[in-house]
């Protein structure tokens, strides 16, 4: 820790500074400086020269055909599988099986040839015997209809004509009078009526009243009012005259008058200033992209 200023703690946030590697080393400026020094150093990769396209070997990288397998073992998968047959066939116990038969194919439409049972007598296409047909009896015959639209003629309608029947005179207001007739004398007794209907007030005499009185009742008797209190004197009011306290003047302490001394600072035993300890510093960090560089 130096004499004078702040500690390696303080100001780097590690117990004790690094020693430096780069004391008397010559400055090289990073101004434009290549990324990669040894491609521009000694001989580099010089080609060939372009090749023209054509079907000799010159057209290839070699110069001659190379094999990609040299000296592998020759196979014929002819003779591979006429082997595997012969080792099959060796394992067969008698002589291939034969039908006994050929398929049968049928000669014609409707031929049984070929089949297992022969026909059947379900799927046989002769009709079964049926009933004689009875046709039903003739529908009623009708006349051609008649000309004409049936109004102010006579005899053109399916069914009779439709009899003359007189209109009276004034047929609407003798049958109106009937049904009223007929409703009177189905109602009993005479219109309802409400006695609600609206008057100046509820009754004729607003203040008439058939009930007798009830009887007078008595006052209760009346109670003594107490005095109000009254204070002996009235409240003090606070002033300049100390008039609203309980005392003329405050009380008179004798205090004399001295100069308050500041407080030392605390030390410990050793009379030592105290400083309090410092918190977390910040140390040096390598960045990701430093780190990506040298890797």
């Amino acid at each position: 820790m130096p004499a004078e200023g702040k500690s390696d703690m303080e100001r780097i946030g590690l117990f004790s500074e690094m020693g430096y590697v780069t004391i008397g080393d010559k400055y090289v400026s990073h101004y434009m400086r290549p990324f990669n020094e040894a491609a521009s150093k000694n001989r580099q990769m010089l080609p060939g020269g372009t090749k023209t396209l054509s079907a000799l070997q010159a057209g290839y990288f070699e110069p001659q055909f190379v094999r990609i397998f040299d000296g592998e073992a020759y196979t014929n998968p002819v003779q591979l599988r006429r082997r595997y047959r012969l080792a099959e066939s060796k394992k067969n116990l008698g002589k291939a099986f034969l039908p006994s038969n050929g398929d049968k194919l049928p000669c014609g439409l409707g031929s049984y040839y070929g089949t297992i049972g022969g026909s059947y007598a379900y799927f046989s296409p002769q009709l079964k015997a049926r009933e004689r047909y009875v046709p039903p009896g003739k529908n009623f015959y009708t006349n051609p209809g008649k000309k004409g639209t049936g109004y102010g003629y006579a005899n053109l309608t399916i069914g009779e004509q439709f009899p003359h029947e007189p209109d009276g005179y004034e047929v609407e207001r003798i049958n109106a009078k009937k049904a009223q007739e007929e409703h009177k004398r189905l109602v009993k007794g005479g219109p309802f009526k409400l006695n609600l209907y609206p008057q100046e007030y509820f009754d004729m005499n607003p203040y008439f009243n058939d009930k007798p009185l009830p009887p007078l009742k008595k006052p209760p008797p009346e109670k003594p009012i107490a005095p109000p209190f009254r204070p002996s004197s009235p409240a003090k009011k606070s002033g300049g005259m100390k008039g609203g306290t309980f005392d003329p003047y405050p009380s008179h302490s004798a205090d004399p008058y001295v100069i308050t001394k500041s407080k030392a600072v605390t030390t410990n035993k050793e009379r030592q200033i105290f400083h309090p300890p410092p918190g977390p510093k910040s140390r040096p960090v390598t960045s990701i992209i430093t780190l990506n560089v040298t890797r």
